[in-house]
């Protein structure tokens, strides 16, 4: 495959996705920052689908962090069992309840530093939390977006922190939250990891990856 280009119409990629995607948005169910905190946490290794699955049932039991104190790791861990790594997010969950409830008065800290100190909070769970519940602008990578920003070429790098600096470069800090949510939907949509549906894709014109893959056909 041919190197990446130094310089991608990323303008032309940005407006592209945004008419491709113009309602894309968080796909998972939350109704406030607490439940989408816990949601997010619970979406490693899992899909949106499976976890709004489990959280409709735990969101009505437990909606507060109060709520998760008295629970042992084990009666939280059968709440959440079929998710992937339930047992580990079991014990950060409650964890993370313990603190939001006895340092944070019950509420989701609105900066980042807090929210990574939180168990099973890294930079990635963070910049969702930050961006969709207090309309803060992040660009939160995820496997989607790693994937789909580098075939486009709009960055090239298997770290995430460092595909989020390069984004972060290219793309308007007003577009971060929408470019996220947009990368997302078209990864889950047409840029599959193992078959991406090159053929049908409105980007393949300005696509790196797809432009090379089709033409090596």
């Amino acid at each position: 495959m041919k190197p990446k280009p130094k310089r991608v119409a990323t303008k032309k990629i940005l407006a592209l996705l945004s008419q491709m995607y113009p309602d894309a948005h968080c796909e998972l169910d939350f109704r406030n920052p607490f439940e989408l905190l816990i949601a997010t946490i619970l979406s490693a290794q899992s899909t949106d689908k499976q976890v709004n699955i489990v959280t409709k049932g735990l969101f009505a039991k437990y909606p507060h962090p109060q709520n998760y104190i008295d629970l042992t790791e084990e009666e939280l861990a059968e709440e959440i069992r079929g998710l992937g790594l339930y047992r580990n997010k079991s014990r950060n969950i409650l964890q993370t309840c313990k603190i939001l409830t006895s340092q944070y008065g019950g509420e989701v800290p609105t900066n980042r530093a807090a929210l990574e100190s939180l168990p099973g909070v890294g930079r990635k769970t963070a910049n969702v939390v930050l961006s969709n519940a207090f309309d803060v602008p992040a660009l939160a990578v995820d496997t989607h977006v790693l994937r789909v920003s580098n075939r486009l070429a709009l960055a090239d790098s298997d770290n995430p922190l460092e595909v989020e600096k390069q984004l972060n470069h290219k793309v308007p800090r007003k577009d971060w939250t929408d470019t996220h949510h947009q990368l997302i939907w078209h990864g889950r949509r047409i840029c599959s990891a193992r078959k991406p549906k090159c053929e049908r894709c409105d980007l393949l014109p300005l696509c790196w990856y797809g432009k090379n893959q089709v033409g090596s056909h």
